[in-house]
């Protein structure tokens, strides 16, 4: 394979596709591209979907110094996809029942559009397509590791909640959840686990493995959010809340990397508040990147 030091961003109705190329570096381009566009998959490179947190965009994500996402590609040839949220806000949309169900019309089809328009339009290997996000784009990813499990092979995010938990009541687009946010939202390992089930219902094939990352200080999303979501993922897993493993001071001093087998990985930063910085090297090595 010809390493592509190529980052492109697609983006669904209102957001945009960013792409570069070349001895240049990673380099930013706006490409229009419509919610129902359907694609046919090629083998090739393999795909970091990149989603913002609230207030951000693809654009300012994409040049912000904590998310280095696109120094990666320029390294190693992958391909990275920056959606940008189309909301008032930027945050996106994980409290409507449009997005999360599969194929709802929320914001969660749209990025999935962009994942089969990626493929089809740059060659992406299907079964390497990656997803990490931080902050409400870590919402963003548990919700798509929920609804559109087929599309991932492994997930890393940062300082979000388990999927659902920001469901509203009224069904509003884009709403913030207070009971969600400040740590309150408990439910049962199968509870959340059930969750998960239901934004795809019968769904029995193969899920994405999930890495969840989150600071001990974190006061805009609160630490028991780590927790709720390992209880979701290990449910899901069928696997127990206790870990198989865990290493001290690993990926970096203060933090504590979690294993809960092969599936399930949380990494708990003492001491630090919202929202994790990217870690680009446990993140490429949870994808085998």
């Amino acid at each position: 394979m010809v390493a592509l030091s190529l980052t492109n961003l697609v983006v669904a109705a209102g957001v945009a596709l960013l792409s570069g190329q070349g001895v240049l570096g990673a380099q930013l381009a706006r490409v229009n591209y419509p919610n129902n566009a359907t694609s046919k998959a090629e083998i090739s490179p393999p795909l970091v979907v990149v989603i913002h947190s609230c207030q951000s965009s693809a654009q300012s994500y994409f040049q912000n110094a904590k998310i280095p996402w696109h120094q990666g590609s320029d390294r190693k040839g992958y391909i990275t996809l920056w959606p940008s949220s189309p909301n008032q806000g930027t945050c996106w949309d994980v409290s409507s029942r449009r997005s999360l169900v599969r194929n709802g019309g929320g914001d969660s089809q749209a990025i999935a559009n962009m994942v089969a328009h990626a493929v089809a339009a740059y060659g992406v290997d299907p079964a390497r397509v990656y997803l990490t996000g931080g902050s409400s784009g870590a919402m963003m990813g548990n919700v798509m590791a929920a609804a559109y499990p087929d599309l991932f092979r492994a997930v890393s995010v940062y300082s979000g909640v388990p999927a659902g938990c920001f469901i509203s009541a009224g069904g509003g687009v884009a709403q913030w959840n207070n009971t969600c946010s400040g740590g309150q939202s408990r439910a049962s390992a199968e509870q959340w686990g059930n969750v998960v089930r239901n934004m795809y219902p019968g769904y029995d094939g193969p899920r994405p493995k999930m890495q969840i990352w989150h600071g001990s200080a974190d006061s805009t999303l609160a630490p028991a959010n780590y927790q709720e979501t390992i209880k979701q993922w290990t449910n899901v897993f069928g696997v127990g809340q206790t870990p198989t493993s865990s290493v001290k001071n690993s990926p970096q001093a203060n933090y504590q990397t979690d294993n809960y087998g092969e599936n399930v990985q949380g990494i708990y930063a003492t001491g630090v508040g919202h929202s994790v910085p990217s870690n680009l090297t446990a993140s490429e090595l949870w994808f085998g990147l």
